[in-house]
């Protein structure tokens, strides 16, 4: 998924170079790290990646909401854009996997 490997990059350039809490980057660039966890199964399109991964996204959601109305300048911006990602790819996984949920619903309830 392209939002993925975008805040993924958004991540890195923001903390390094873009806007950092401190002149030279800061040590919140490791929350790219976390990003890496999922990619894999993502681009794999693996189910239970995409079920877990769209919860975990939701922690770069919130903290895009916390600094975008908290930070000022560059940072607001970027924290801004960090939201819609997050919100990009929560949406597009939660409607990438509803056909298998009402897949395995119908396969749950067996024949009528």
């Amino acid at each position: 998924m392209t939002s993925l490997l975008a805040l993924i990059a958004l991540s890195l350039a923001w903390e390094l170079w873009l806007a950092p809490l401190r002149p030279g980057g800061s040590w919140l660039v490791l929350k790219a790290l976390l990003l890496l966890l999922p990619l894999r199964g993502v681009l794999r399109g693996n189910l239970y990646t995409l079920q877990w991964s769209s919860m975990f996204i939701l922690l770069f959601l919130a903290e895009g909401v916390v600094r975008g109305m908290t930070d000022t300048g560059a940072s607001a911006s970027l924290a801004w854009i960090e939201t819609a990602l997050s919100l990009i790819f929560f949406f597009s996984t939660i409607f990438y996997l509803r056909p298998f949920k009402r897949a395995a619903k119908a396969r749950a309830a067996g024949p009528r």
